[in-house]
């Protein structure tokens, strides 16, 4: 087997005192180095009066800290050539720069006092919320976007999963500022963080840091507990004044830890992962009856869904959901030949070595990986995992998941009733 580094990287992993663990991987060629401190809070995390939480702390914390103001924070590090940025999912919040080797020590100051020391002055704070709300009619635009976020609103009623990230106007508007100061404090606690760093860099030298500038003092875990979602069977349409009619259809797949997540991994690439894919192929390259057409997999630590999507007019919807079906079925009934899994095996390798090959990408799996699993996870070991799906295995995966009495449907656009029941009635 192909290694995916000419060297072996270092791992080392440090849970200091106050329970917060740091991660580093040393790459000694690598010029850069890519740092970020992970919360494990994301929407799904959040109470129901604060929806939208997470990804407004993530805002407001680059509005000002005791130590820096809003433009002092991003110029320390942009002045030596450096990047600082942030993001939410629905299962954590990271704060991350990537910088040359030698401004470490300046990374990690500055994501310290994000994460520990935001100050969520009431002036910035309003401001903050104006930007936010921005960003969600914004979102509400990119229909392709929307649509997905409309599909979780429905397929987990009930559960934070189908919480939009960025909140709804009504949840931000309704949000007062004490609230979520106190959510901030309350869960960005060392308990609750993670470092991880990768590039060339000194595993003691990264601990140092931290306890330099992120030693917060050890709190109780705040521990919420987290609800297995069950999927709704939806067959729904919006209608929406566009030129396309936007199609998703989804079905269950694996979570990040189960022992299926590979063979995930391999049937997602078959169906609708890239420009080799059945659905691309099929759909946009041999009938031109789409641009869009890709299948998605989101995994979650305890559930996932596979979900396809398609982008057309509506003179061709019933055509493209009917391929988009038919797809299914062969592989339902057919599995995986060998020479197609040989073949999306070895794709699914070589992006994994490709991106190993990215220190961000690297700073990120050490990351989730001590998040999801408690430990370290080299690229070596996934590519073998991705060696040991078999056409059997694949199969197992299949029968597990692709049930379409659990497939749920959405439409988004103009469509007329009897179309939308004879798409609704492919599945």
């Amino acid at each position: 087997m192909q290694k995916a580094f000419d060297y072996v990287p270092e791992y080392k992993k440090t849970t200091l005192s106050n329970g917060t663990r740091v991660v580093t991987e040393h790459h000694p060629s690598s010029r850069a180095t890519s740092a970020g401190i992970y919360i494990d809070l994301g929407s799904r995390d959040e109470p129901d009066h604060l929806g939208g939480a997470a990804h407004f702390i993530e805002h407001l914390a680059f509005k000002g800290t005791n130590k820096r103001n809003a433009y002092e924070i991003v110029k320390e590090i942009e002045a030596v050539g450096g990047e600082l940025n942030a993001y939410t999912t629905r299962e954590y919040t990271c704060f991350h720069s990537c910088t040359l080797r030698e401004h470490l020590s300046l990374s990690m100051d500055v994501l310290s006092d994000l994460v520990s020391d935001a100050l969520f002055d009431p002036v910035e704070f309003d401001k903050e919320r104006q930007v936010v709300l921005q960003e969600i009619m914004m979102a509400s635009d990119d229909l392709e976007e929307y649509i997905f976020d409309m599909y979780f609103e429905r397929a987990f009623p009930g559960n934070p999963l189908s919480n939009p990230i960025l909140g709804t106007v009504e949840s931000i508007n309704a949000m007062k500022r004490d609230d979520l100061y106190e959510f901030y404090q309350t869960r960005y606690k060392a308990e609750h963080l993670v470092v991880s760093v990768a590039g060339s860099v000194n595993h003691d030298e990264v601990v140092a840091l931290v306890e330099k500038n992120l030693l917060m003092k050890p709190n109780k875990p705040v521990l919420v507990e987290r609800k297995i979602p069950s999927m709704e069977i939806i067959k729904q349409f919006y209608k929406k004044d566009t030129e396309q009619v936007h199609y998703l259809l989804g079905l269950p797949s694996s979570s990040f830890k189960s022992d299926s997540r590979f063979e995930s991994y391999i049937v997602n690439a078959f169906l609708g992962g890239g420009m080799t894919s059945q659905l691309y192929q099929k759909i946009r390259e041999d009938k031109a009856l789409a641009y869009t057409v890709y299948s998605y997999l989101q995994s979650f630590t305890d559930s996932g869904l596979m979900m396809f999507y398609v982008g057309t007019s509506e003179d061709k919807l019933e055509q493209v959901s009917q391929m988009v079906i038919n797809e299914l079925k062969l592989i339902i009934n057919n599995g995986l030949t060998s020479e197609q899994l040989n073949f999306y095996k070895r794709q699914v390798r070589g992006q994994i070595m490709l991106g190993a090959d990215d220190i961000e990408n690297r700073m990120n799996s050490l990351a989730v990986n001590e998040m999801v699993f408690s430990e370290y996870r080299p690229v070596d070991s996934v590519i073998s995992e991705i060696e040991k799906v078999s056409v059997e295995s694949s199969k197992a995966f299949i029968n597990e998941h692709f049930d379409f009495n659990k497939a749920g449907c959405m439409l988004l656009g103009k469509c007329e009733k009897s179309l939308q029941d004879k798409i609704f009635g492919l599945i």
